[in-house]
């Protein structure tokens, strides 16, 4: 009989992903930074890929590519938020959306003068309190702008991640954000490359193995 693996060895959990799925280069608002507008546009996917799937992010950020709204920050305040909601459609709530992304901008303006290079002098914890105070901006999100955006060695926890590790056992359906990160950053060395490519492989496993309905043939949690 097939056995799950020891649920609370978190690096083995991820050297049984890696060696299954190999390096992910990811994640997708990194990937479009590097082809456009860098952090901005990192920030912004992030804000964007909310309760959306990520080709939705895609289409939308091409949109704003297309009217030179990523190429900086003052571009993206001074765009309306009627346009800037038709713009980003795709994404899903886009009024929404396009509210959180102005009262990003307003934040930045109104605190560091409109300066991503200014905000990101602060100290992990400073900058984390900081994007929490952005109505709109919940851990999530915030996290992923603090791994993927600014290079901070910070466990980005998910639906998947969630999912995955409380059907192993590692904590309870219903645990708390804050208390699910805790458990992944104690087990793991502070890299912000390792978290990254963990939670790229956490997503992976999610998409193909660890759906709602899960398919545990192959799954590389079993030996």
């Amino acid at each position: 009989m097939r056995k799950k693996i020891f649920s609370k060895d978190v690096m083995e959990v991820y050297r049984r992903l890696f060696e299954r799925f190999g390096p992910q280069g990811w994640w997708p608002c990194e990937r479009a930074g590097a082809r456009g507008g860098g952090r901005l546009e990192i920030i912004i996917g992030a804000i964007l890929t909310q309760n959306t799937a990520w080709n939705n992010v895609e289409k939308a950020i091409a949109n704003l590519r297309g009217s030179g709204v990523v190429s900086s920050v003052r571009a993206l305040g001074a765009i309306g938020s009627k346009e800037l909601s038709r713009l980003i459609r795709p994404s899903g709530y886009y009024n929404v959306k396009a509210g959180r992304l102005k009262n990003f901008i307003c934040f930045l303006k109104r605190k560091y003068g409109s300066s991503l290079d200014r905000l990101s002098r602060l100290k992990t914890d400073m900058l984390r309190d900081e994007l929490l105070s952005i109505n709109g901006i919940g851990p999530e999100t915030c996290d992923s702008i603090l791994l993927y955006a600014f290079k901070r060695p910070v466990f980005v926890v998910d639906a998947y991640t969630r999912r995955i590790f409380s059907r192993h056992g590692s904590f309870s359906k219903d645990a708390s954000y804050d208390d699910m990160q805790r458990f992944f950053m104690r087990a793991i060395p502070a890299s912000s490359k390792l978290y990254n490519e963990y939670h790229a492989l956490i997503v992976r496993l999610g998409k193909e193995f660890c759906r709602t309905n899960p398919d545990c043939d192959g799954c590389p949690l079993w030996r």
